[in-house]
């Protein structure tokens, strides 16, 4: 059937390209005059029919098809037919499901008897979908964008490479026989590596396909005629795969296949070990290897080894800390590739060129590799997905990802639309007039003038956020500091050593440096020392690269001997985890946030050299700067330990340590920075301890309940997942007024049967359970492990004190404060309550306090017994002869004055007054007897005011590592105040 010259469309098609149109309709209608002679002749349906049958928005897609794409018409030249097929199949407007993709495969594979019979069918199979995906790109259905193209490509290369890698199997089994099953009886095959875009769903119109090739483990085929070691059986079979996929013959190619990114790329072996591959990326793997092992998916083969394989060397990819190292390579990288683009000429090449895909890609690669190990979430082999997940975890704003994510789109689009014409691997501008026409068409643009135009505006965008991301550091610090102070060629050189004694020191001076000798010899000794001089290249490059920063930023700083001080010996302790030195050189920010905290506080710069991994914190000073609060401080410390596997009880050590020490780290950091009253610094160190006693009850509740079931309950049911179980705390944290370095004063409680068992494989009584319950909650806070401890615990509060159980009773609770409690141990329960554990335990524990608290007591005895304990107290910790300064908590006038006057009043006045027993913190004790008219409130609020001004003083010692002494003049009128008031309640004898 003759088709006419106007069958096609032209209103949508550009004076330019009508010409084209017109040559390629012209070929292909005559090679549908000829297939319709040759159907006719061989009596099937002619092809000219399905053509002439096609609706009219197919025939407006068809000529947009002829007259940008040259492969799309030398693919319908050379079988007609196909439009037809993929016309009634749908497969113009959708892509294919895996499963119907496979499906269409085999049935090509099934006929094939050699594999020169799988070449031709596979190649054929590729070129009908690849003309499906190329008209789908170029027409753009609904659901068709930059990705759905670069997920279809993927999809039928995973379809051709597991199709092709089947029928090998199968052809070679007579000969070759199978591999031996593994240790554990499982089927081993093959293991087909996707890496690159491949690896992340994301292949271009005509990409490479970058593979590894392994196999589980070593042995020898069996059931064959020749049987075979692993390894070279697997060689072969990698070889026939490659020659199924690679090879151009008449019928095409399928996908070239680049093998180069195995260990030790073209000299190295084929095929590896699950054994070898792990050994090699752990004591081989180079730095851009890490880099192409963020992408790598497996994609044919055995699946599940695949994955197996990759979580062994997982750790090489994503490292546990935040390797801002990665930068530098990355850097490095595109240093090289800018090299090449110049030499090369390409700075017009959208993927290398500035502005280009690559440059999106390291943005966020960038990301992936320095935080990855941390972030979980970034552990995706999709860019698009970890793209969309950095401003969830607050590293990029959303405004930075709205723009890259369309920018990044529009130049896959451009990729895949020069890559359209001739389905040739390239990413250079077409230089041919009717080229730029094409391409111009596919993008929609007006013109090619005005696609360059968008092509700028994206490129420069692109470059932006790049540059804000890969930067060198140096260059923004060299344009902040801009004539002022000494420039960092100054310090690089005074930290080499070049300037003789005299003018570094003089340098030091000008600087700001009121020792500058002192400061020179400390600068000196370190570059000295035999821990410098025994660094490896790469971490003395990194410490050499810093140092200039590093002194640039003391030199900054509000006391500059202070900050160097304390901030070189955290520098000595990360020589060896060089990590850190790349963090803080990176991070320009984070070194001025160092020196403000180490000048202010020599306890955090002790911290932060005890556990460098701290140094993170240092580069979000949103959270730095603002404690989180209890919820927020839960659902952190929830997502961190979400990440890491059940059974990993050491990984869940370490995390709750560094959890604990971070958020410790923000309440100083806001403390110093004086964006937090005093009250609310105790809150925030009360709320971090009660986080993670919920934890810690959590994780020993389940490891007991684990091994040996549940305990039976008084009521003859058994415990449930929840643990049935109290924490208690008392002191500074029943009163919510932890410091820095307080420990915890803990009471185990429960409330199941005393007779009772567990119910698992390993039946305990519960006694023994519980004792063994609260055993473990004492080792997982205390046990050290690299990132220290979490508290020490002190459970001498107890029933009993140390001779008591470890965990009581309630009701042996209830009896012993009855019958057998000292005066002391009742005003202790004062400063009690509830931090973690069940709901209803806890209403029991209120009801016993409150009883207790509540009773009628003789006063005159319990004041005797009180100020007992005080002198007591103070004749064992309080001062022995100062005329300038006091101990802040025990002399006179100090701290536990007050808290024993609080618990006095609490203990002789609850049975009347039962509101003094709702809170355990001082303060509001306070603000309670104000409130019941059982003190004025003028003395209140001077006994308030002192308690404040003695904690606050205290804090600010820890902080400045200083003795928790007050100055006697300055707490005159506090120290009064209190003395005047335990006199009036406690001693009114002495007044």
């Amino acid at each position: 059937m003759q088709l006419s010259q106007d069958f096609l469309p032209r209103d949508d098609i550009p004076t330019a390209l009508v010409g084209a149109l017109d040559a390629a309709w012209e070929r292909l209608a005559s090679r549908l005059e000829q297939a319709d002679n040759v159907a006719e002749m061989s009596g099937n349906e002619p092809p000219g029919e399905l053509y002439q049958a096609l609706e009219p928005h197919r025939r407006v897609e068809l000529a947009r098809v002829l007259a940008i794409s040259e492969f799309a018409c030398e693919t319908l030249c050379r079988h007609p037919q196909w439009l037809g097929c993929l016309d009634s199949s749908g497969e113009l407007d959708r892509a294919l499901t895996p499963e119907a993709l496979r499906q269409l495969l085999d049935e090509g594979l099934e006929a094939a008897e050699d594999e020169a019979a799988v070449q031709a069918a596979i190649r054929r199979f590729r070129a009908a979908r690849m003309l499906a995906i190329v008209w789908r790109d170029i027409n753009r259905p609904e659901g068709v964008d930059a990705w759905a193209t670069g997920a279809a490509v993927s999809r039928l290369a995973e379809v051709c490479l597991e199709g092709a890698l089947g029928w090998l199997e199968r052809f070679v089994e007579a000969r070759w026989g199978r591999p031996a099953p593994r240790e554990d009886g499982s089927e081993q095959r093959l293991v087909v590596l996707g890496m690159g875009k491949l690896g992340a769903g994301e292949l271009n119109l005509s990409s490479d396909i970058d593979l590894i090739f392994a196999y589980p483990e070593k042995g020898e085929t069996q059931g064959g005629r020749k049987s075979l070691d692993h390894v070279e059986y697997f060689t072969k079979l990698g070889q026939k795969l490659i020659s199924a996929l690679d090879p151009v013959t008449a019928d095409g190619f399928v996908f070239r296949v680049d093998m180069r990114l195995r260990p030790l790329g073209d000299g190295g072996p084929l095929v590896g070990s699950f054994s070898s591959l792990a050994g090699y990326y752990q004591d081989q793997g180079r730095e851009w290897e890490r880099y192409a092992m963020l992408k790598a998916r497996p994609v044919a083969g055995d699946i599940d080894a695949g994955y197996e394989l990759l979580s062994s060397i997982r750790p090489f990819v994503y490292r546990k800390y935040l390797d801002f190292g990665a930068i530098e390579s990355l850097r490095e990288l595109k240093a090289m590739i800018n090299r090449e683009v110049r030499r090369k000429g390409m700075q017009g090449n959208i993927k290398l060129g500035p502005g280009g895909i690559r440059e999106v890609e390291f943005i966020v690669q960038a990301f992936q590799l320095i935080r990855g190990g941390r972030d979980t979430e970034l552990q995706v082999t999709s860019l698009k997905t970890a793209m969309q997940r950095l401003p969830e975890l607050g590293l990029l704003p959303q405004e930075v990802i709205d723009e890259l994510l369309p920018d990044y789109a529009f130049l896959r689009d451009l990729e895949h639309a020069i890559q359209a014409l001739e389905d040739r691997q390239t990413q250079a501008l077409p230089d041919d007039d009717l080229d730029r026409e094409r391409v111009a068409l596919a993008m929609g643009a007006q013109g090619w003038p005005a696609l360059m135009a968008r092509l700028d505006e994206v490129r420069g965008r692109v470059r932006k956020h790049f540059d804000a991301v890969i930067s060198d550091p140096e260059d923004e610090v060299e344009e902040d500091g801009v004539d002022e102070g000494a420039s960092l060629d100054t310090w690089r050189q005074l930290w080499r050593g070049e300037p003789d004694d005299d003018e570094a020191q003089a340098t030091l001076q000008d600087a700001g440096f009121d020792d500058a000798a002192t400061a020179l010899k400390r600068i000196k000794g370190l570059a000295g020392s035999r821990q410098v001089q025994a660094m490896q290249r790469v971490g003395y490059e990194r410490l050499d690269a810093l140092m200039p920063l590093l002194l640039d930023a003391v030199a900054e700083s509000e006391a500059p001997d202070a900050a160097l001080e304390r901030v070189l010996p955290l520098i000595e302790a990360v020589l060896r985890r060089t990590a850190y030195l790349a963090l803080l050189r990176e991070n320009p920010d984070a070194l001025g946030h160092l020196m403000k905290l180490c000048g202010a506080s020599p306890w955090i710069a002790e911290q932060i050299a005890r556990y460098p991994i701290l140094l993170d914190e240092l580069l979000t000073p949103d959270t730095l700067y603002t404690p989180a609060d209890k919820e927020r401080l839960a659902d952190e410390l929830r997502q961190t330990l979400a990440r890491i596997p059940e059974d990993d009880e050491e990984a869940q050590l370490e995390a709750l340590r560094v959890f604990k020490h971070a958020q410790v780290l923000h309440v100083a950091a806001s403390d110093i920075a004086g964006t937090r009253h005093l009250m609310k610094v105790s809150d925030y160190l009360t709320y971090i301890a009660e986080v993670i006693l919920d934890a810690v009850l959590a994780m020993a509740w389940k490891t007991l309940t684990r091994k040996h079931g549940y305990p039976l309950g008084k009521d003859g049911e058994r415990a449930g997942k929840a643990p049935e179980f109290l924490i208690v705390g008392y002191g500074k944290l029943g009163g919510i007024e932890l410091g820095y370095g307080s420990d915890l004063d803990l009471v185990f409680l429960h409330d199941c049967a005393s007779q009772g068992e567990t119910d698992g494989k390993r039946v305990i009584d519960n006694t023994v359970f519980f004792t063994r319950l609260g055993q473990r909650i004492i080792h997982l806070l205390s046990a050290v492990t690299p990132a220290g401890s979490l508290y020490e615990v002190d459970m001498r509060l107890r029933p009993s004190g140390n001779s008591g159980l470890l965990v009581s009773p309630l009701k042996a609770f209830a009896e012993y404060q009855r019958e057998q409690a000292w005066t002391w141990e009742h005003q202790a329960l004062v400063r009690s309550r509830v931090v973690a554990g069940d709901a209803t335990l806890a209403e029991g524990f209120e009801e016993v306090r409150r009883e207790i608290l509540g009773r009628e007591r003789d006063r005159e005895a319990l004041r005797e017994e009180v100020v007992k304990m005080r002198h007591k107290m103070r004749d064992h910790l309080g001062s022995k002869g100062s005329d300038d300064t006091f101990d802040l908590k025990h002399d006179p006038g100090g701290m536990v004055d007050i808290e024993f006057l609080c618990q006095y009043a609490v203990l002789a006045l609850s049975h009347q007054t039962p509101e003094l027993m709702r809170f355990s913190d001082n303060m509001r004790i306070l603000e309670t007897l104000e409130e019941t008219d059982h003190l004025e409130a003028d003395e209140a609020q001077a006994l308030r005011d002192a308690y404040l001004a003695a904690r606050s003083a205290n804090h600010r010692a820890a902080l400045t590592r200083e003795s928790a002494r007050g100055d006697v003049e300055a707490f005159k009128d506090h120290r009064r105040a209190i003395i005047d008031a335990w006199k009036a309640w406690l001693e009114p004898e002495q007044g």
